[in-house]
């Protein structure tokens, strides 16, 4: 099998380009591609080169790890999932090129395991559901934050959620006035303008991991600073702000199947809110241009690639943004 896939050749060079599929194994699925997310942490980190050595990464790669589509085929143990609307965490299905992510592409390959059952009616806020689960996993680990620092997607999601968990509305520091906007029951702020000094629990959202020093020095005595971001460079902090407060840091580590289950959950009670999160859309064949555009746009929240409609033979139809 063949299939179109948005292809990181090498750092600042993409393109849509066909790959080779792995053939399915028993308890495999076989995914046509709806929507795709552009991570603005880790996309952005291999888009520009800048991404820390994991097993596994290399280029050429596909990236992404937000998807949700249609399952339009499946091994013999996983018949019974076919028709369904499912996320999926991204791919290793791919022959010649690295799938570490792997979400970026027409039809993927996957485990029936891997892959979350959705209601078809969530469309593409679908794609949403990797960093909500990311943001649930940050609070998972312990009480909710007074303080959100950054007011991108995931900061958003997590003020959301720690209002639906503790009915608390933390803080949200946010530094470009552009994403100040849209704030649904808690106060976004610059942090020129916040004296606040004995914050309990802060959580560090925009992956600015040189900010931390300063976010030390904003704790009570046993404050405790949640990393939920993903950080390029080496964090360091002075020992003797940290000493006084008696500091603790957590890092928050990739989401597990167990948080993706309690925000499906929500989102199925109705009591998750992923409207207007979404911003900005583009057809796969644009994907350098999404990419500038996602990575160095104020504007731009998140950046979804409409895959629906894809012909081998005519290429795809208009997606535009909004």
């Amino acid at each position: 099998m063949e299939t179109w896939a948005v292809v990181i050749e090498a750092p600042l060079d993409a393109s849509l380009r066909r790959v080779e599929l792995k053939p399915l194994a028993a308890d495999e699925v076989l995914i046509e591609t709806l929507w795709s997310g552009v991570s603005a942490g880790t996309e952005r980190l291999l888009w520009s080169g800048r991404m820390p050595p994991f097993p596994g990464l290399g280029y050429p790669l596909v990236p992404g790890y937000e998807t949700v589509g249609r399952v339009i085929d499946a091994g013999s143990e996983a018949r019974g999932r076919i028709g369904e609307t499912v996320f999926v965490p991204g791919s290793v299905g791919f022959v010649e090129v690295k799938g570490l992510f792997g979400g970026a592409a027409q039809r993927l390959v996957s485990a029936s395991s891997r892959v979350a059952t959705l209601d078809p009616a969530w469309g593409e806020t679908g794609v949403l559901l990797a960093l909500a689960a990311t943001a649930w996993h940050a609070l998972a680990g312990g009480p909710g934050p007074e303080l959100v620092v950054g007011h991108g997607v995931l900061g958003r999601l997590l003020s959301r959620l720690a209002l639906v968990r503790d009915g608390v509305a933390p803080t949200v520091w946010e530094i470009r006035p552009e994403r100040r906007l849209g704030a649904k029951g808690y106060a976004v702020v610059d942090p020129a303008t916040d004296d606040r000094h004995d914050y309990r629990v802060i959580c560090e959202a925009s992956g600015a991991g040189a900010a931390l020093g300063g976010l030390i020095e904003r704790l009570g005595r046993g404050g405790e600073i949640v990393l939920a971001g993903f950080y390029d460079a080496a964090l360091s902090f002075d020992f003797a702000p940290a000493f006084m407060r008696e500091a603790r840091l957590r890092v928050a580590a990739e989401w597990t199947h167990t948080d993706l289950a309690a925000v499906v959950a929500l989102l199925s009670e109705g009591r998750l809110d992923l409207s207007d999160l979404i911003t900005h859309r583009r057809r796969p064949d644009e994907a350098a241009t999404a990419y500038a555009q996602a990575f160095d746009d104020p504007a731009c929240l998140k950046m979804v690639f409409d895959w629906r409609g894809l012909d081998d033979a005519h290429g795809l139809p208009q997606a535009g943004n909004v």
